[in-house]
């Protein structure tokens, strides 16, 4: 999608889900590709090549933990920026998580998240900042 504010990897098991978030990011003007489990994630995020990546915790196959570990080890993918939206955040979430957003969540409040993210990657690349891999989670209510 030519013009596009970012690009950004739905990863949740439920199909529902995955179009609320595709469908509200889209409209925002992102370019948004999905995946059912945290395989097909590693499966696409190479080939897609995303600037944020939203994952749930709880996934058949490959589970939002392991998906997390796989990903900040992989040199390729360990700066994405990684939004855990989960029904179960409040049991604690996996280090590497950027941001956390609990479930049922405000479409506007995702939005506005996985763009400061999605921003402050471009601007982190510009200077050349990598940011911290396997810290503690960020609040979703911190400024960036």
């Amino acid at each position: 999608m030519p013009g596009a504010v970012g690009r950004v990897l739905v990863v949740d098991d439920s199909q529902v889900i995955r179009q609320l978030i595709k469908v509200n990011l889209e409209l925002d003007g992102f370019e948004v590709v999905t995946a059912a489990d945290g395989a097909e994630c590693l499966e696409t995020v190479h080939r897609f090549r995303p600037d944020v990546i939203t994952l749930d915790l709880v996934m058949p196959r490959l589970d939002g933990t392991r998906t997390v570990g796989r990903l900040r080890v992989d040199p390729r993918t360990a700066a994405i920026p990684l939004v855990l939206v989960s029904a179960s955040a409040g049991d604690g979430a996996p280090a590497g998580i950027d941001a956390l957003l609990a479930k049922p969540f405000e479409p506007a409040e995702l939005v506005g998240l996985v763009r400061m993210l999605c921003d402050r990657g471009r601007a982190d690349a510009v200077r050349g900042v990598k940011p911290p891999v396997g810290g503690a989670p960020v609040s979703r209510t911190l400024a960036p």
